[in-house]
């Protein structure tokens, strides 16, 4: 018979808020952005008012740790599923300011009117209106009592109904004392299963990532300054998004502007690359996998708890040197030095922009094996060559595309060996063979999509070959990606529709190539026979009429730059399946010999 891995209990509103302030259930995104607006939080207070049901709060009590006294502390509730609402009793009933989207402290004021018994968020017209109370957070914390409530709103109002002022008033107040259910996960549950009661309960079906399991432990460890890294990880995310909130940070969180942290993320606010803007999932797994050598988010969890792998048991010391070690681990993540040199790397590998880059653990990966390299002192021309041609390897092969921390963490252990070098040519070895890339390649490049990783490694190429894109003469591929130019169809798409060709067989990525839009415009559905003839003509001495190539020559560097059999210039759509065929040879060979060029 299954154990019962869990408590539930019926708590009064008060006892729950009582619990936050005395620390005992820790709500770690406390500090992170308010993401309901005022009306939700108007709402919730409607339904409690009214007695309707507003879902359990879940919570995980962290396992009890064992003290270098030889004492044992038990450890505090993390509220895993209930912050949004908890943070809104906080404001609406406590009158607590909270931080909202934009990372601005804010007071949330709902108002209250006894004669209708409606709530509304408080704007000009209801402070004006006497028969509004602009805001409940007073008479709901008991700092204002009912007796003055109810004599300063008879007093403002004398001609209403005194009995049903006082009546709407009491229910208001009784509001404190509603019960909530709270379900209590036992401390010894691993993060999988408690991920999975987390999935069952919630009635949206959230999923809560490992991530967020990690990020709630930080922030509720005070004691090992976990709030102040917990921050460090947000603003850093939010500030390579948006380098002009550094000045509003530093206004705004005063604590934390007189921090190493925020002096070390400083020079975001001159930056405003977007190759790689980190989500705090990618600095945990990437500063994880560097100091711990792990890749299951999972373990980081248990070691901030101290857990002891070999004894099973959770001890002080573990998870003081834990913290020490990811706190580190986030300073040289977020260092000025290595993020741009390593982004440096990545675009002179030809992935200039972030809509190239369609695996965020293969970019993450990457990073931490430049971090790990450099960390060796391995040469930095080396560290270059190494991390470009992994980085590319983990694309080309799908590295991380099925269950990606084991992946990652078997890559880690790679990591270790002393010479990356004879690791990655052992790789090369199993992985890129001639069969790859003659027969495996072009067969993978047989896919209807411009999001493909395949296809941005290809353009890859281009960019670093300084490719002219397709029927220009001076614009560069590299041009064309940096401002945002479209990927065209070759044989134009009306072409093949009207031809009774299909989607799947129209948008193949043999069929895309980067071309400027005024080109495309001109060729608008014409075969490739007929607007290849202008091209022609042009280069006979003809005026220009499409595109900017008057020389045979420049014709013919163009069509191999993007990979177009020279037949192009003849085909029609019934040799469309052929072109298709041949291209996709073209575009490995290409690929080929950029992989090998890195």
């Amino acid at each position: 018979m299954a154990v019962q891995r869990y408590a539930v209990n019926q708590h009064m509103i008060e006892g729950i808020l009582s619990k936050v302030r005395e620390g005992e259930i820790a709500i770690p995104e406390i500090q992170r952005p308010f993401v309901w607006d005022a009306t939700q939080v108007r709402d919730l207070l409607d339904s409690l008012y009214k007695g309707f049901p507003v879902g359990y709060l879940i919570a995980w009590r962290n396992p009890d740790v064992k003290l270098k006294n030889g004492q044992t502390a038990q450890g505090k509730m993390i509220l895993i599923d209930g912050q949004q609402r908890v943070t809104a009793l906080t404001a609406a009933v406590l009158g607590q300011q909270v931080i909202n989207k934009e990372y601005c402290k804010v007071t949330i004021r709902i108002a209250f009117n006894p004669l209708t018994q409606e709530f509304e968020v408080t704007n000009p017209a209801i402070e004006k209106n006497p028969t509004w109370i602009p805001d409940v957070a007073p008479i709901l914390s008991g700092k204002v009592n009912l007796f003055k409530a109810f004599n300063q709103y008879t007093s403002t109002n004398p001609n209403v109904d005194t009995e049903q002022v006082q009546q709407s008033l009491q229910t208001l107040s009784d509001i404190a004392t509603k019960q909530i259910g709270l379900i209590e996960l036992n401390h010894d549950l691993d993060i999988e299963t408690v991920t999975e009661i987390f999935i069952r309960i919630n009635s949206k079906g959230t999923i809560l990532s490992q991530a967020d399991f990690a990020m709630s432990k930080i922030a509720a460890d005070a004691k090992y300054g976990g709030p102040t890294l917990r921050k460090a990880i947000d603003y850093f995310c939010h500030l390579a998004k948006e380098p002009g909130f550094h000045e509003q940070l530093k206004e705004r969180d005063k604590e934390f502007a007189t921090t190493d942290y925020f002096q070390q993320m400083g020079w975001l606010r001159h930056d405003n690359d977007n190759l790689y803007d980190p989500s705090y999932t990618d600095v945990l797994r990437v500063t994880f996998g560097t100091e711990f050598g792990r890749g299951k988010l999972s373990d980081l969890v248990s070691l901030l708890s101290g857990r002891n792998f070999a004894t099973k048991q959770f001890e002080e010391d573990i998870a003081e040197a834990s913290f020490g070690k990811l706190a580190e681990g986030v300073r040289r993540f977020i260092n000025e030095t290595h993020f741009q040199r390593f982004v440096i790397i990545i675009k002179s590998a030809g992935f200039i922009s972030s809509a190239m880059v369609r695996s965020q653990n293969a970019l993450n990966f990457a990073y931490a094996l430049y971090l790990s390299l450099r960390r060796r002192g391995v040469d930095e021309g080396k560290i270059e060559r190494l991390v470009q041609r992994w980085f590319v390897l983990s694309i080309l092969t799908s590295r991380f595309s099925g269950a990606a921390e084991t992946q990652f963490e078997r890559d880690l252990r790679l990591i270790e060996e002393n010479d990356f070098s004879a690791v990655l040519e052992r790789t090369e070895q199993a992985e890129l063979s001639d069969a790859f890339w003659n027969i495996g390649l072009i067969q993978e490049l047989n896919v209807a999509s411009t999001n493909h990783p395949l296809f941005w490694v290809f353009v890859a190429a281009q960019v670093k070959a300084n490719d002219r894109g397709m029927l220009s003469r001076d614009v560069t591929v590299r041009d064309l990606v940096t401002n945002l130019g479209d990927v065209h169809h070759i044989f134009p798409r009306k072409l093949l529709k009207d031809a009774g060709k299909t989607r799947t067989e129209y948008n193949q990525i043999a069929n895309y190539a980067f071309m400027q839009d005024s080109i495309n415009i001109k060729i608008g559905s014409k075969s490739p026979d007929v607007y290849f003839a202008g091209v022609m003509a042009q280069c006979e001495g003809q005026p220009l009429k499409l595109g900017s190539i008057d020389h045979i020559e420049n014709l013919h560097a163009n069509l191999n730059a993007n990979c177009l059999p020279h037949d192009v210039v003849k085909m029609t759509v019934a040799d469309y399946p052929e072109f298709l065929s041949m291209r996709r040879a073209l575009m490995a060979r290409k690929i080929r010999t950029y992989y090998e060029s890195l």
